[in-house]
């Protein structure tokens, strides 16, 4: 009977081991919830890269996007434009 007792104790401590052991079940399952995490950061911040990319183009090679640019966000205006004041 001692033997079975020593097989008992040596397989609950294993299974101790294979679920909360460094690099066990659970260390792998939160592992896997931190990379799908980091995964969604990595796409997001891809995604505001080749929008930077696409206004530089943009920026670089359109005339028409600078000066309205240059007028939405400058509040600039070109030769010939009636400005209208609004007094408050």
């Amino acid at each position: 009977m001692g033997a079975v007792r020593y097989v008992i104790v040596f397989i609950i401590f294993m299974t101790a081991v294979i679920t909360f052991g460094d690099r066990g079940l659970v260390d792998n399952y939160v592992m896997h919830k931190k990379l799908q995490a980091l995964l969604k950061i990595n796409q997001d911040i891809s995604r505001e890269n080749q929008q930077q990319k696409d206004i530089i183009l943009l920026l670089r090679d359109n005339p028409a996007y600078i000066e309205k640019i240059a007028r939405n966000e400058l509040g600039m205006v070109k030769k010939g434009d009636v400005v209208y004041y609004h007094a408050k």
